[in-house]
């Protein structure tokens, strides 16, 4: 990632800007999805790495408020965090989709970076990421205000 930022920021006749994302989330999809899914369908809902893995999140309408944001008033070569929740433990968000969906006994089952890698390809590693990320950057230069910052509560409500 550093590496294309870095690429993008100096590249000549380019005035660019970029945004890393947090774990880009709706209720029940983005990231969410595969907990979504397991916990609809009454399966297992595997964790990557541990349950006190934490993920550092943002909702998709956030983002894109971010994104527009930047685009209107962000100095070229700047770089901002897209985060709105700076880590939420991946084990809480399970145990609120099995509540969700009235399982409340359902398992967790804790598989290793290397067995979604073999599923998924080399970019799923990054579940297994015990991360926190801030946003505070974006919000003091340029006022980036994100409204979905409970995304415990959003999964409790699910239709």
């Amino acid at each position: 990632m550093v590496p294309h930022s870095q690429r993008v920021l100096a590249a000549p006749g380019i005035e660019g800007i970029v945004i890393h994302p947090a774990m880009v989330y709706t209720p029940d999809g983005g990231v969410f999805r595969r907990l979504a899914s397991a916990a609809r369908e009454r399966t297992a809902i595997r964790v990557v790495g541990g349950e006190d893995v934490r993920w550092p999140l943002v909702h998709r309408d956030d983002l894109a408020e971010l994104y527009a944001l930047a685009l209107a008033v962000a100095p070229p070569g700047s770089s901002y965090l897209g985060a709105a929740v700076d880590g939420l433990e991946v084990g809480r968000i399970a145990r609120v989709f099995a509540r969700r969906f009235g399982v409340l006994n359902q398992a967790m089952r804790v598989i290793s970076a290397d067995e979604i890698a073999a599923e998924l390809g080399e970019w799923a590693r990054g579940y297994a990421r015990d991360q926190r990320l801030s946003g505070a950057t974006a919000r003091a230069d340029l006022g980036w205000r994100a409204i979905h910052l409970d995304p415990e509560g959003e999964i409790a409500t699910l239709g």
